[in-house]
């Protein structure tokens, strides 16, 4: 059996992105990937003076999270975040 037999394209992920991506990001968990601390996404610093918004580590400044609006489409840069991790829904 090879690789490509067991493949999907990325519409396989629809159900569980959407699941995702709906949920209360806020109260999901997150782990900083400079320093390793962990926490709610609502427990960061936000900053959003500029032409989209800033997520930052509250204990090493790091930069977790930038979202910004471009030509019409969302950018999501998550970058400084290790773990994102939301509840199970039942």
């Amino acid at each position: 059996m090879h690789d490509t037999d067991l493949r999907l394209d990325g519409n396989a992920a629809a159900g569980l992105l959407a699941e995702v991506f709906t949920a209360e990001a806020t109260t999901a968990l997150i782990a900083c990937a400079g320093c390793g601390a962990r926490g709610a996404v609502g427990t960061t610093h936000v900053y959003d003076r500029g032409p989209g918004l800033v997520v930052v580590c509250p204990e090493c400044t790091q930069v977790l999270m930038r979202f910004t609006h471009v030509r019409g489409r969302l950018i999501a840069d998550l970058r400084g975040v290790a773990v994102f991790s939301f509840p199970a829904e039942d």
